[in-house]
This record gives C-alpha cells, sequence and structure tokens, in this order.
C-alpha cells in the first residue's frame, strides 16, 4: 500500500514540478514518516508550488501562512474571544487546525511567532489560555525559507531546526527541464488543476504502516554509530542528536516502505542521512567560499564512509 500510495503522490506532483523527482520522493516520505520539511533555497525554484502541489494531492484540510515580521503567535493557533451576544468567550481556531501547513518565508516572522509551532510539531497540540487542543490527523508542516536573504529575517534557533525532520534543498532544473518550463510556462493555475488522489485517512494508515516497518538491532547500532561519529568529528561541534537520531530511523522506514520492503536496510539509511542530519549540525568553523552546507556535506559523507555497514541479513 505504501508504495502505491507513493508512487501515485509523487507521479502526481512531478506534472508540475519538473525534474525533481528525487526531492519529491524525500518529501514525500517524510510526510509518511509523520515528519516535518523545510523547504530552503532561493526564490523562484519552485519551493510554495512543491508544497501546493502536495496539498492538492491529498483529500484534506489545508492552510498557508504568510509569515511576516508583524505575525503574532495567535494569528497562527488561535485566540478566546468574547461574544457579547452569548456573553461567554468561544475559540477561534487558528490556522495550525488543519492537517497540511504551509508555512511561507518562516524565517520572516520573529522568534516568539515562530515559537508557536514547536509544540504544534512536536507534541501534536497547541495551548491557548491554558487549554491544550490536539491538532488533526495527519498533521505536517511544510516550511520555506531563503538561506541567502539576511535582511529582515530571523534565523531558526537550533530547537526548531530540530522539529524539521529533512531539510530539502530544490536547486535549479536541468537545461532540459528548465527549457520546458520556459516555453510551457509555469503557474499556480496548473496546481489548480491537480486532483486529489488519496485521502487523510490513507495517509494515516501508511503512517501506521511505517511506524510498524522492522529494523533489527544491526540497523539500529548502524544509525547509533552514525550519530556518534557525527558528535566525535573534528570539525563538528554540536552532533546529531537523540531525537535527530530517531528521526533517521523514522525517515530509512519512510523510505523503505516506498520502496516496497517492511524492514529498513543499510542503503535506507544512507539515502536518508543527508537530508535528515545535514540542517541538526552546527559545525566549528567554515571557509566563506564553502559555506556551512558543505562544511556539513563533507562531514556527513565522511561519517558514512567511516561507519561500518551491517552485512548480516537484515531482513530476517
Amino acid at each position: 500500500m505504501v508504495k502505491t500510495l507513493s508512487e501515485k503522490l509523487i507521479d502526481n506532483i512531478s506534472a508540475v514540478i519538473k525534474g525533481k523527482r528525487s526531492e519529491i520522493r524525500l518529501v514525500c516520505a517524510a510526510l509518511l514518516a509523520g515528519g516535518h520539511v523545510l523547504l530552503e533555497d532561493v526564490p523562484g525554484t519552485g519551493k510554495t508550488m512543491l508544497a501546493r502541489s502536495l496539498a492538492k494531492s491529498v483529500d484534506c484540510g489545508f492552510r498557508r501562512i504568510q509569515f511576516t515580521p508583524d505575525l503574532l503567535p495567535s494569528d497562527i493557533t488561535g485566540i478566546n474571544f468574547y461574544n457579547m451576544k452569548e456573553q461567554e468567550f468561544i475559540l477561534r481556531k487558528g490556522p495550525v487546525f488543519t492537517n497540511i501547513i504551509l508555512a511561507d518565508e518562516i524565517n520572516r516572522a520573529t522568534p516568539r511567532t515562530q515559537s508557536a509551532l514547536l509544540e504544534c510539531m512536536e507534541e501534536r497540540q497547541t495551548t491557548i489560555d491554558g487549554e491544550s487542543y490536539r491538532m488533526s490527523s495527519p498533521f505536517f508542516v511544510i516550511a520555506t525559507q531563503n538561506p541567502t536573504e539576511t535582511q529582515g529575517t530571523y534565523p531558526l534557533p537550533e530547537a526548531q531546526l530540530d522539529r524539521f525532520m529533512i531539510r530539502v534543498a530544490l536547486g535549479y532544473p536541468a537545461r532540459a527541464e528548465e527549457i520546458d518550463v520556459i516555453m510551457n510556462g509555469r503557474s499556480f493555475s496548473a496546481v489548480d488543476e491537480l486532483s486529489a488522489i488519496c485521502t487523510a485517512d490513507e495517509i494515516t494508515a501508511a503512517q501506521k504502516l511505517v511506524d510498524n516497518c522492522t529494523a533489527n538491532e544491526a540497523v539500529c547500532s548502524y544509525i547509533a554509530d552514525i550519530a556518534a561519529a557525527t558528535r566525535s568529528h573534528a570539525a563538528v561541534k554540536l552532533g546529531l542528536s537523540t531525537r535527530g537520531a530517531v528521526a533517521l530511523k523514522r525517515m530509512s522506514a519512510a523510505l523503505a516502505m516506498m520502496s516496497g520492503r517492511d524492514y529498513i536496510m543499510p542503503q535506507d539509511v544512507a539515502e536518508a542521512a543527508p537530508c535528515v542530519i545535514r540542517h541538526r549540525l552546527i559545525c566549528r568553523g567554515y571557509s566563506l567560499s564553502g559555506g556551512a552546507d558543505r562544511t556539513a556535506e563533507e562531514v556527513i559523507r565522511q561519517v558514512l564512509d567511516s561507519v561500518a555497514v551491517p552485512t548480516e541479513d537484515i531482513g530476517e
């Protein structure tokens, strides 16, 4: 079921987002793993269009929040307002009470407003005036940000970055795909024409199957060794957290199920590692020409090369 569902999702989104099938696969895997996604790239690469295409592909609730410096936490979570006619307080729910949220340009809002999403993303609930309210299922946050722009932005702190299961950069399309986009145009009308190919209940059922994906002791030890290697690497100040290691296992499980297996193999971990680990590493220093991302990618490559890969029969 998971393999068929994921292929339908990827095919549907790929009808709009050209030449980015591998990135779309990672985003769909994060959805099925019950995580959240940070899309980070320069303007005009299709981040918002990808998020909207995913939302249109699933028959469920969808809300878009445009993050700005004047956005308040209550604009996200909701407020209790006093109804003069009824003479009582009534909850006016915010946009977080839905299934899929597009947090557009999340780093444009103040840290106080950004923090309104932390409880929702981690605990699947939000607290308003001391009372907690559960989120809908599935609950999926897909945030976008432009990493090259610094004026009028508030960088996401490490604690919030850790809430995102993966970080994906779309990048520019290949020459053939870019020519196709230039010739045929690309507008949001193409997204609006997409049809839903699955329901919220089907996504929830697939997430439960991913939760039951088998990971034997050898694979779990492999993930733990990768986490330990990032912490002891000479170029790393802060390595992969335990929550990050759990996210790596869940992401690997989703990729395994999407490949038609109900057990995780080392290649699933290796495929998931870059997008799960990269934004969780704090490197000790980096050159202006290389940048933090290049340093993190080098660390991940070195870690994967240095950690022994399990060779026993993983499926047993």
